[in-house]
């Protein structure tokens, strides 16, 4: 950038963050004003021309055109694969070193899923059958009885209900609540990786940028409980080939979970009559006070 440039921009990026002076809302006003000098100095670092504004015009447009309001959400795709969910989580989900880590919430969530009992089959698809158990507790290891577990997954073809209309209604959706000690238990199917959508705008930049568009295989978790602060993550198959090079950057060790081969009974699982073999992955979901 010349001198010449610098005088140029300066002046414009201080009308324009002065345009904001005015503005009540002293957040507002403060993230207006960081937003517009962190964009005028990246206007002014790569020294952008009139073709790549429009051309970055267009690609925010059809981000938006994509967006259905329902199941596809083209801009969180776009904020996921820039990293900057990621970073917002990061900066938001500050917690004590017991609590369970957070991750992306993803662009594929459907709110009014079915409530589901203890250990009810939420796969209305083929799939290696699983069993997901485990407990929900505070950051003492008291049990959080009545806790809500809303959770999502791609069926075997990596696909969500929602993508895929020839789906059942709520496949593999639901949610589930803890009992008095805290414990849940999910029938579903073994997670698979599967590629974000390619089809829009972000399946261009990640072409451009010679990135995959893979995410690992996981099952999504949203729970709830009065008191604590919602909790948000995933548990990922522990052998996943994509776990090094998630598209979303959502991994985290702390979150990966083994699917053990079970050729024999446990107790849940006999209660709930599943057939023999099974797959099954345990985790203990520590939650945090509001």
């Amino acid at each position: 950038m010349t001198d010449q440039d610098k005088a140029i921009a300066s002046p414009i990026t201080e009308q324009s963050v002065n345009s904001f002076n005015d503005a009540p809302d002293v957040r507002f006003k403060q993230i207006m004003h960081s937003l517009v000098r962190h964009l005028h100095a990246f206007v002014s670092d790569v020294e952008l021309t009139e073709a790549e504004w429009l051309e970055g015009i267009r690609f925010l447009t059809e981000t938006g055109q994509m967006c259905d309001g329902q199941v596809r959400q083209e801009f969180i795709l776009l904020s996921d694969t820039l990293g900057v969910s990621m970073l917002v989580d990061a900066i938001n989900h500050r917690h004590s070193a017991r609590a369970t880590e957070t991750t992306v919430f993803g662009p594929f969530y459907i709110e009014g899923m079915p409530e589901r009992e203890y250990g009810e089959n939420m796969a209305l698809t083929p799939g290696d059958q699983a069993l997901v158990r485990g407990r929900v507790v505070d950051t003492r290891g008291n049990p959080l009885g009545e806790a809500v577990l809303d959770v999502w997954q791609t069926a075997g073809n990596g696909m969500y209900s929602g993508q895929d209309s020839e789906q059942p209604f709520g496949n593999l959706r639901g949610r589930y609540r803890t009992d008095a000690n805290g414990y849940f238990a999910i029938r579903t199917i073994v997670p698979v990786c599967y590629p974000i959508p390619t089809d829009g705008p972000v399946g261009r930049l990640l072409d451009a940028a010679n990135r995959h568009p893979w995410r690992p295989a996981h099952l999504h978790f949203m729970i709830q409980m009065r008191g604590f602060r919602k909790l948000v993550t995933h548990l990922f198959n522990h052998d996943d080939p994509y776990l090094e090079s998630d598209a979303v950057f959502g991994v985290k060790q702390s979150l990966q979970v083994i699917y053990e081969h079970r050729v024999a009974h446990d107790d849940v699982s006999a209660s709930l009559g599943i057939d023999l073999p099974f797959r099954r992955a345990c985790y203990e979901f520590v939650m945090e006070a509001e």
